[in-house]
């Protein structure tokens, strides 16, 4: 009896031993893992332009809710590209922004001033005098004739288009002819070429304001030779600026 009351009494403080164990804590969930953080990448194509000249900049993220490019371009589309004109060198700068962070990308753009131009040669103002040299033509006339030759319409435009533009300038037509005939016949002939001129004159366009008329008839020859060539040149409306000889 006092051994099986030794073993109950072993077995009771057993028994007690294992109640009173502390029992195991649980293991813990897994936590999520952390968001991915964002990646950038930013280029610019050319990376060195002349002042004036654009630039395309060309971006690409991933795991971004946020981009934007500084300077002067402010927010943007998770990636595209966009054309910019920097007026100095810059260095544009990507932020992109999202659950996981920032991420930053930069880009180098040279902007380098135009080559100067070359010196403009000085402009030479040419004259009243030297243009109207250059550009009013005289009106010849075919033997004891007022009447306009054919050839002479392309020398009356000329003078017309000359006399519109230059408004300050102001012309005699002298009426000349050969020294066949009387003095008082050449003299109304030399009047009525002259007249014939201003009137083709006024009907091209040219201001009658600008025209006087004066006859020579044959007092004052441009060639003194008795032929038909010296002749020639004798019968003409003579244009002079400014007044007659």
């Amino acid at each position: 009896m006092k051994q099986t009351r030794t073993l109950f009494t072993a077995l009771m403080m057993v028994l007690l031993l294992g109640a009173c164990a502390k029992k195991p804590k649980p293991v813990p969930p897994t936590p999520p893992p952390p968001p991915p953080a964002p990646t950038a990448s930013l280029s610019a194509s050319p990376t060195s332009v002349q002042q004036g000249q654009p630039v395309t900049l060309s971006w690409r993220t991933e795991n971004a809710t946020d981009v934007r490019i500084e300077p002067g371009v402010g927010k943007v589309d998770l990636s595209g590209s966009q054309s910019v004109t920097p007026q100095d060198s810059s260095t544009y700068r990507l932020t992109a922004t999202g659950p996981g962070g920032t991420q930053d990308a930069t880009a180098r753009v040279t902007v380098t001033q135009p080559p100067p131009q070359p010196p403009q040669p000085p402009q030479v103002t040419e004259s009243l005098q030297d243009s109207f040299a250059r550009n009013v033509h005289d009106v010849y006339f075919d033997y004891d004739s007022y009447e306009l030759r054919p050839d002479a319409q392309t020398a009356v435009q000329g003078d017309a288009a000359w006399l519109k533009q230059h408004a300050e300038a102001h012309l005699t037509i002298e009426g000349h002819c050969d020294e066949r005939g009387s003095t008082e016949y050449n003299l109304v002939l030399g009047d009525n070429r002259a007249n014939a001129v201003k009137q083709a004159l006024v009907q091209a366009g040219a201001p009658a304001g600008q025209l006087d008329v004066k006859s020579y008839g044959k007092e004052k020859p441009f060639c003194t030779e008795s032929n038909e060539q010296c002749w020639q040149q004798n019968r003409v409306g003579h244009l002079v600026l400014g007044g007659g000889q």
